[in-house]
């Protein structure tokens, strides 16, 4: 009886790329250990779409390939070391991790990030020290993935993260401040908030606001107040206090939804500009956690926000979030409207909270 993988492995040699192609996929879809080292000499074809293929097979064959994906990673080749980096980046597995650790120095920015996401699936604590320097590398991509392998390695990452935090590059505290909020430890707070009053650069301090919005602790909640004061931080701020969700905040953000609050070093609201653009953040930012947090003291404001077209569509769907208790008072701005485009974003939020206008005629009453 034929053996369906070896002759699938056979047509790995076609000199048509297409019958090539079909022969790894299937290979994929056998999963058979037999198919793993002619697949591996597949990741160097002359052919992407065939190269593509073998990646696909490689990472569903999986634990059977992970060591000769390894010794791959000795190889010069780099097109070779991008592809093996990129299977072992989905597979994770522990035996590979002095390879993986030997290429995060490649001078090709993908293999170092490939290298960066597979140490963090892996979930060794010795990755920690070995990812910490990739959050200065000079590529982007790199320093995110680094920083999200961190977080992935959880509570080990810890104290090297808070100690990124006084380190003398931004890029690096940055990255520290996004991987500290993703991971939602309690114990940071007091750590960020230091960060989001002190740091000397604006990015960081903006991030920290952010990352303190991650961890939704109520204890942020009076330092993010004040740090609205801080034209720079103040959009931020806001957002993260929609997300901790703590009703201390509806009184300030009712102000900055109806203009009697603006930023301490920024009392005007320009016509043009950065600080123009930053208060039309802070507004829609305001409007979005009053939403989360659902106080219905706030739905009088929401709906005369209707009347700013800055935000009509936003405080829209704010009211959307209430649920029932906004149906009256938009059935009450619907009788009283003149306006065509308010009507429109009313009859919307309406319809999204399950009225129908057949039960009411504006300006006719209920009937």
């Amino acid at each position: 009886m034929a053996d369906s993988v070896l002759e699938q492995i056979a047509a790995l040699k076609d000199h048509d790329w297409a019958i090539r192609e079909e022969a790894a996929l299937a290979l994929g879809e056998a999963r058979d250990s037999r198919a793993v080292v002619p697949l591996l000499a597949m990741l160097k074809d002359s052919d992407r779409a065939v190269r593509d293929a073998a990646i696909a097979a490689l990472t569903a064959i999986g634990e059977p390939a992970v060591v000769s994906l390894g010794a791959c990673l000795h190889d010069a080749d780099l097109t070779l070391l991008e592809s093996a980096t990129s299977i072992l980046a989905k597979i994770g597995d522990r035996r590979v991790f002095d390879d993986l650790v030997g290429v995060l120095g490649s001078p090709d920015w993908i293999v170092r990030s490939h290298a960066a996401q597979a140490l963090g699936r892996i979930g060794d604590p010795r990755g920690v020290d070995r990812l910490i320097p990739f959050l200065q590398d000079k590529v982007k991509a790199v320093r995110e993935d680094a920083a999200r392998a961190l977080v992935t390695l959880g509570q080990v990452a810890l104290p090297r993260l808070r100690a990124s935090l006084g380190h003398d590059d931004w890029i690096v505290r940055l990255h520290a401040v996004e991987a500290l909020g993703k991971m939602r430890v309690p114990e940071v707070v007091e750590d960020l908030l230091a960060v989001m009053f002190n740091d000397r650069d604006t990015a960081v301090r903006v991030d920290a606001a952010r990352a303190l919005g991650e961890i939704g602790d109520a204890r942020a909640v009076d330092f993010l107040i004040t740090a609205m004061n801080d034209r720079d931080i103040r959009p931020k701020a806001i957002e993260a206090l929609g997300k901790i969700g703590d009703r201390r905040a509806v009184p300030v953000l009712l102000q900055v939804v109806t203009g009697t609050s603006t930023s301490a070093n920024d009392r005007q609201m320009h016509g043009c500009g950065d600080r123009y653009e930053e208060e039309i953040m802070s507004l829609d930012a305001a409007v979005r956690a009053l939403a989360s947090i659902r106080d219905e003291a706030a739905l009088p404001t929401l709906i005369g926000a209707l009347q700013n077209t800055l935000v009509r569509e936003e405080a829209a769907q704010a009211l959307v979030a209430f649920g029932p208790p906004a149906i009256p008072l938009l059935l009450d701005v619907l009788r009283k409207e003149q306006d065509d485009n308010i009507l429109y974003h009313v009859k919307e939020s309406l319809h999204a909270l399950g009225w129908r206008a057949n039960r009411i005629r504006p300006g006719k009453g209920k009937g």
